[in-house]
């Protein structure tokens, strides 16, 4: 059995979220803190892992093998989700041997490692990719870079339950849409299938266009049958994956003295600021309320500090 207690995942508070530059647009904002769900195994990436934690029991797999980098926030909830309740995990990541606070943790929460270069880890997508994996662990359910497919999508559909059951504490009766950061897209695929069109689902892009996160969206709505839009994916890579610059630090920094909300810079700062940029240039009117949602990931911001 890899599954917790049905009662151990709480509900993630939702907070208005109160800044000088969307006073002054006239927007509102609410912040979905899924970083505040469990110290380890936070953000969204639980909703990802749940149900393929489900097709695991359902196939009597003893653990999961997956993929990540050597900052992988879904490696990193994998590993504490492994060790908390008892599974096996085995990681295989992105480039070459390294220490980084992530890759000792995962060694820590006792996940076994495999690194595959630069080479081997771009072949994921290609047939056949895990057929000497599944040879090497008959054991254990594949699930792919970042808890991805449908069945990452499905466990995600919870967060808008999360939110519609908390609308009432803001004094709201609706919202107009949804702001996340995208790294794979499958969150942003699990709220378009749960909102089935009624609002847009906005994804700031935290990797360049040639991860392909917009051909897995539409591959995830193709296989759920949902051949409908409903989302809108925004470039908030500034330049690629894990960079970093000033302008990103500074809204991080300002952020958190003006809310208290800890952000990282590779996921939630980045859709942050694309954020500010696109209320700047005028995309949203006064009166628009979105719900904004920290994916967590706050441990990937100890290799990152300024």
């Amino acid at each position: 059995m890899l599954l917790p207690p049905s009662d151990w995942l709480p509900q993630a508070p939702l907070e208005p979220l109160h800044l000088d530059w969307l006073t002054a647009a006239g927007i509102e904002v609410a912040i979905l803190r899924l970083d505040q769900i469990d110290p380890l195994i936070s953000g969204n990436k639980w909703f990802k892992l749940s149900e393929h934690l489900k097709a695991a029991d359902r196939v009597g797999a003893e653990g999961i093998i997956s993929l990540g980098g050597a900052h992988s926030n879904h490696l990193h909830a994998l590993a504490a989700a492994g060790k908390r309740l008892g599974f096996k995990t085995v990681g295989l990541l992105r480039g070459h041997p390294q220490e980084t606070p992530t890759v000792k943790d995962l060694q820590a929460f006792g996940m076994h490692l495999h690194w595959l270069g630069f080479a081997g880890y771009r072949a994921r997508h290609e047939p056949g990719f895990w057929s000497p994996w599944r040879a090497q662990y008959p054991e254990l359910h594949a699930v792919p870079e970042g808890g991805g497919g449908l069945s990452g999508a499905l466990g995600c559909v919870a967060l808008k339950e999360q939110v519609d059951a908390q609308l009432h504490s803001l004094g709201w009766s609706d919202y107009h849409g949804w702001w996340l950061a995208c790294g794979t897209g499958t969150t942003l695929a699990g709220l378009v299938l749960a909102e089935a069109g009624a609002h847009t689902v906005y994804g700031a892009l935290a990797v360049p266009e040639d991860h392909g996160v917009a051909p897995q969206v539409e591959s995830i709505l193709r296989e759920a049958g949902r051949v409908d839009a409903g989302y809108e994916l925004i470039d908030a890579s500034r330049g690629g994956f894990a960079k970093v610059d000033p302008g990103l630090l500074a809204l991080i920094e300002q952020t958190e003295q003006a809310s208290g909300v800890p952000l990282e810079p590779l996921y939630t700062g980045k859709a942050l600021l694309a954020l500010k940029e696109q209320i700047g240039s005028g995309k949203f009117s006064s009166g628009t309320r979105l719900i904004f949602i920290h994916t967590g990931g706050l441990q990937g911001r100890r290799g990152f500090q300024p």
